[in-house]
Parts: C-alpha cells; structure tokens; sequence
C-alpha cells in the first residue's frame, strides 16, 4: 500500500477511537451544558437532560436520559433545590461518576436561578473547570486554560450589563415577569422586579396576588411588563390589559433558545434580555 493512503487508513480508523477518549459530562439543562462546552472544549463530550427551550420545573425525566446518565462520567447540576428530579434519575441510572454543583460557593438565596448575576456565572465556571480538571487530570491544564478565557468574557459582559443598566434613570428600573427569576439580576444590577408567580414557574398566584400587582403596575406607571419564553403568557397578558400596558418580547431565564435563536448560548442570552430590558424601562 502506498504510504499516504496508510495515513488516511490510519486517521479513519483512529477518529471514533479519538472521540470516544473524550470525557462524557452531562449537564441537567441548556445553560450550563453551555458553561461545559466553553470550558471543556474538544475534549469534552457534553449532552443536556433538560434542552434548550424546554422547563426544568417542570421537566419528566424520560429512559432515554437515564441511559445518557449512565454512561456519563461527569454530572454538572445547579443545585438549590432546582433540579428536584435529579436524584432519583441518578439513583435509577446508577451513575456512579464525579458530580459537580456549578453553584457551590456561591452567594445565593432563595431563588435558584444565580446564573442570572454574572459574578455567580464566573463561579459556576471556577467549578466547573475545577471538576472536569479532578476527572480527567491529563487535562487539567487545558480546562482551566479555557475558563480563564472565558472568564475575562464574563467579566467584559458583566461590566456592559452595568454600563446599560446605568443608562436607565434608577426610579425608572423596574420591570415586571412571569415568574420571579430574577432576584440575582435584581440584586446585582439593581433593577426592581415583580412577578405573579413565584421561583417556580409551575406555582400559581392567587386572585389577591394579582390584583396587588394591577394595582402596582398601575400606580407607578410600568411599562415593562415581559413574560420567560418558558412561562405561560396568559397572566403577564392579563396584567397588561388591566393595567393598560404592552408586554415586550420574552425574556429567556431558565434555558436558552434553540440553535439559530436570539439566546442560543448564555452570553447571547444575558445580551438579549438586557437589551430588551433596557428599552421597556426606559418606558416606565
């Protein structure tokens, strides 16, 4: 055989065994499967449970995300409380791999959504690479080569979102969602938001609640009234017709969009909502 078509032999016998050296890491849903892939690159080979565009409140684990559990090496989970199904898919799929919590050390409080503070995210990231680094030494190096690198990304991100957010008189911050996922945002950014339903988009308000929030949106003339592209619209719509206002173009809080979509990775997302926010406060 001549010795070009033995290297190309070679190389097409050695690509699947290639890939499968790759460490097998499975994220519980689209946001941080993101975070994974910044910080694991080619070396990593990462699947989300919970897809883009799709509720982690009120996802139903399926066989088919056991089985992908299963045969993983790496589990990365938000923790607090968010994933209340995790358990008992990692019970039921024996996985017996190294599990990471992204929001470990983090400064949090009740609402599990941190990644919504970038301060939180570049925690997230530190974890991230620290656990991926402990699973596969070899590269450890290398992953967190590629979280420093993005981490200088989330820190240009963060301080845009303050220089926008600052553009907006402060008495005019204030916006109202879907569901309340943006307590981080609120704290860090210092925007004032209300939201008929609570951390979980699952919860229903109560009449009471609703007509409390009318009246608020009313009487202080907000005009950024928005709904998540995972939240049913039909309250945030109901707000707006009573209080006489318009609702904006969804917010992405919980999962990113599909490929091709305005929020299909995280930092598209943080820029995307903080755009729309911006111009419906600017509104009020």
């Amino acid at each position: 055989m001549r010795p070009a078509f033995l290297a190309l032999l070679f190389l097409f016998a050695a690509g699947p065994a290639w890939a499968e050296t790759r460490l097998r890491a499975v994220a519980t849903f689209s946001i941080l499967a993101d975070f994974v892939a910044e910080v694991g690159g080619d070396r990593v080979e990462v699947s989300s449970i919970v897809r883009p565009d799709t509720d982690v409140h009120t996802y139903q684990p399926r066989p088919r995300d056991a089985r992908l559990l299963a045969a993983a090496q790496v589990l990365v989970s938000n923790g607090l409380g968010f994933e209340g199904w995790l358990d008992r898919l990692a019970e039921a799929a024996s996985f017996k791999g190294r599990r990471i919590v992204a929001s470990a050390g983090a400064p949090t409080a009740k609402d599990p959504h941190c990644w919504q503070d970038v301060s939180c995210a570049r925690r997230y990231v530190a974890n991230i690479a620290d656990g991926l680094a402990a699973a596969d030494p070899e590269d450890a190096a290398y992953y967190r080569g590629r979280a420093a690198d993005y981490d200088k990304t989330l820190a240009r991100l963060d301080a845009w979102i303050r220089a926008e957010i600052a553009d907006v008189p402060a008495d005019r911050r204030k916006a109202i969602t879907g569901h309340d996922s943006f307590e981080y945002f609120a704290r860090a950014y210092g925007v004032r938001f209300a939201a008929p339903r609570g951390y979980n988009s699952a919860s229903e308000p109560t009449a009471r609640d609703m007509a409390a929030l009318i009246r608020e949106v009313r009487a202080q003339k907000i005009k950024a009234l928005f709904v998540e592209n995972l939240t049913n619209p039909a309250l945030i719509d109901e707000i707006a017709r009573d209080a006489g206002a318009t609702v904006g173009p969804p917010l992405y809080s919980d999962a990113l969009s599909r490929p091709g979509g305005p929020a299909a990775t995280y930092e598209a997302m943080m820029r995307y909502n903080v755009t729309a926010l911006v111009a419906g406060m600017k509104k009020n």
